[in-house]
């Protein structure tokens, strides 16, 4: 049976404080990167009526995010590395809350191409942000001995949940897009500062690697390219991330369109399925020490097919809102699974950390338009069908999970 961490001897001693305070400060960063995140994915609906944009049209539109991210990811390992997760954390999300305000002026203003600036900025601050923090947050979990990574996640989704609260009263109180955008992108910049004051030192977290020189960074990377274990779990990330971005993205506007709900109900239908991401994480690190990897993550995939299946198939109503919800459930674990696994060997962590997440993130680039374009054809309800059909293959992958041998 697989395990991801292996539990402490009874007599480990006690967890330091530097690693504890670092733990709180990982999960404070995961959490407001997630505020920031779902703020924008709220007031979708909302950027699309100002803008007066087609379904096809949104997704290229939301497309801009998922380019700035890719750009960021091939050299977010190599920049954590040579700075650290913590200044990493911090610059990349000050281009984060550029992006946001920038997003809603230009909302406002009528301006597309201002937004797709904003967006491409928010997409490579989040980026970077995301594998600085994997890569932190591994480094935490291995000293503490248990699985604490998809409570990371758990974190970024709590975040989630909050923003997608305040998009749904802002929705509804008639807030200004720039208004709002601006003052949570002060929140989380501000935020984000004081937390990355508790990442764990270079000393603190064994990072001898990153006085390495250049060339020898760059040639980690280029061989974590041809390791066929993180190519795999790539994979697996990526169908995770699109499982999980398709809802980000689409799930408020495909209740509004395929089940006439208002502005402020489909933001709340896309905090129900955050809500169930959070409780899987926060419940998966449980069921992940006790059975481990590969059991816990087949279940996961199959319980987001059968959500996502429902939730498109069962018309308007609570059966649908279930399937929302069992769908956050299952599809909450493979991600964090997933940077876990490619963070296994510390000294490798930040380069295979980087190609997972580039994998992982090609989701995010090919679904918006994928979906948008399928959307103007079936309906933007039913091109979430592309979900379940995806997610059923990569019970395949999920052995790859399974921790080496040491």
């Amino acid at each position: 049976m697989s395990r991801t961490v292996a539990p402490p001897a009874a007599s480990t001693p006690a967890v330091p404080r530097a690693v504890l305070a670092a733990r709180n400060g990982v999960a404070v960063v995961f959490a407001l990167n997630g505020l920031a995140v779902a703020t924008w994915f709220a007031r979708v609906p909302a950027v699309r009526e100002e803008l007066g944009l087609s379904p096809g049209r949104l997704g290229l539109l939301l497309l801009a995010m998922s380019v700035g991210a890719l750009l960021a990811m091939p050299t977010a390992g190599l920049v954590a590395q040579r700075f650290g997760s913590a200044r990493t954390v911090a610059l990349s999300t000050l281009f984060v809350a550029i992006g946001l305000a920038v997003a809603g002026t230009a909302t406002i203003a009528g301006s597309t191409v201002g937004v797709v600036v904003g967006l491409c900025a928010l997409g490579y601050g989040s980026g970077t942000c995301d594998v600085a923090m994997n890569v932190e947050g591994a480094a935490v979990e291995r000293r503490l001995g248990r699985t604490v990574m998809p409570r990371f996640h758990a974190a970024w989704s709590l975040g989630s949940v909050a923003g997608a609260g305040l998009g749904a009263g802002a929705a509804r109180l008639g807030v200004p897009i720039a208004a709002h955008l601006a003052a949570l992108a002060a929140v989380v910049l501000l935020g984000t500062l004081l937390a990355v004051r508790s990442f764990l030192s270079a000393a603190e977290s064994g990072a001898a690697f990153a006085s390495a020189a250049p060339a020898e960074r760059r040639r980690d990377l280029l061989a974590a390219w041809r390791e066929p274990r993180t190519l795999l779990i790539g994979l697996l990330v990526l169908v995770s991330a699109f499982a999980e971005g398709s809802a980000n993205d689409w799930l408020a506007v495909a209740f509004i369109d395929g089940h006439d709900l208002s502005e402020a109900a489909g933001a709340g239908v896309f905090g129900l399925f955050v809500v169930g991401m959070t409780l899987g994480r926060t419940v998966g690190t449980v069921a992940l020490d006790r059975w481990g990897r590969v059991p816990v993550l087949s279940g996961a995939i199959l319980l987001a097919t059968a959500g996502a299946g429902v939730a498109v198939l069962a018309g308007p109503g609570p059966v649908a809102i279930a399937g929302v919800a069992l769908w956050g459930i299952g599809a909450s674990l493979g991600f964090p699974v997933g940077m876990s696994a490619a963070a296994d060997d510390e000294q490798r962590a930040p380069a295979r950390v980087s190609v997972v997440a580039v994998i992982g993130y090609t989701a995010f680039l090919a679904g918006p338009p994928l979906l948008g374009l399928l959307g103007d054809r079936v309906g933007t309800l039913q091109a979430l069908l592309v979900v379940p059909v995806l997610l059923l293959p990569t019970l395949a992958l999920v052995p790859a999970t399974r921790a080496p041998a040491r």
